[in-house]
């Protein structure tokens, strides 16, 4: 009676010790030590940061491999499933206060550093120290700009960053009609849906490539330009960086919708990446607002 009770008992999948996570820990790493130097000229920085990236990408098609291989095998059942939507659920919470940081560090420049040195705050910090600084956003002229010489123009909210919010909320867009084809059972459809999604985050981050090279050819705005660069390309690269995250994970998931991976009653991996990628059209309406717009 006692095996019959402990037979009845839902049964969780307990994977086999894996590589992969300390594979994740070196490249990332290498990533940033490599990204860390690249900044500060070192000439050995840009091959440690390509050696970090190759690392993660290797990684990430080895393990996306290896949990799409333990699901087709049957591995995944009810309490894997919501295990795995639970994860989802605390990644994209630890990404909302990755992010919440960020712009905290914005806010707090812009309502309280900015205005100090100006003297709003205590005006012999400005009569004394910087006689000559004027305290206003976006910070072109810094304090001394012998140091660090600020940008010849801020980045502007028209022109490319509007197409980039475009873009950015049409490719919501599309990934919903492509779930909706998928409960729906109509291949073709999802199939459209999701390579259109594709290409949408594509042409995001080549108007982004773009903006950058802009930035610093005609603008002068570098991460050299001041707490204003520093800002600005930290947040936006940030961003970037999440959303090329992002293109790859709806590659992966577009092979799998491909080779039938999915039913209308299964597809937790597809609904997972839908949820990240509908934050990152969130987070990006917040910087345009919040980087480009005040």
């Amino acid at each position: 009676m006692q095996n019959h009770d402990a037979d009845a008992q839902p049964r969780y999948y307990v994977p086999e010790p894996s590589h992969w996570p300390i594979v994740a820990s070196i490249g990332l790493f290498c990533f940033f030590v490599g990204l860390g130097n690249w900044l500060h000229y070192k000439w050995y920085g840009p091959y440690i940061f390509f050696v970090g990236f190759l690392i993660i990408v290797m990684m990430m098609f080895g393990w996306f491999a290896k949990v799409i291989t333990e699901n087709k095998n049957g591995a995944y059942q009810g309490l894997e499933g919501t295990a795995f939507r639970r994860g989802m659920i605390w990644f994209i919470t630890s990404e909302v206060f990755f992010f919440s940081t960020f712009f905290g560090s914005l806010f707090f420049t812009r309502i309280w550093s900015i205005p100090l040195l100006g003297g709003d705050i205590y005006p012999l910090t400005n009569i004394l120290i910087w006689p000559d600084f004027s305290a206003v956003w976006p910070l072109i002229s810094n304090p001394d700009n012998t140091q660090f010489l600020g940008a010849k123009e801020a980045a502007s909210p028209s022109g490319i960053p509007v197409l980039n919010t475009l873009l950015l909320l049409s490719s919501g867009g599309t990934i919903t009609m492509a779930h909706h084809a998928l409960k729906h059972n109509k291949r073709k459809a999802l199939l459209f849906w999701m390579v259109l999604t594709i290409l949408l985050g594509a042409t995001f981050l080549g108007c982004q490539a773009f903006e950058y090279y802009e930035s610093y050819t005609e603008r002068g705005l570098t991460l050299n330009s001041g707490v204003y660069g520093s800002m600005f390309f930290l947040l936006t690269g940030f961003h970037g960086a999440h959303v090329t995250i992002g293109v790859t994970m709806l590659a992966v998931i577009l092979v799998r919708c491909a080779l039938g991976h999915f039913t209308p009653e299964r597809h937790f991996a597809f609904q997972g990446v839908a949820w990240y990628w509908h934050f990152v059209d969130v987070v990006w309406i917040m910087l345009f607002f919040f980087v480009y717009w005040f």
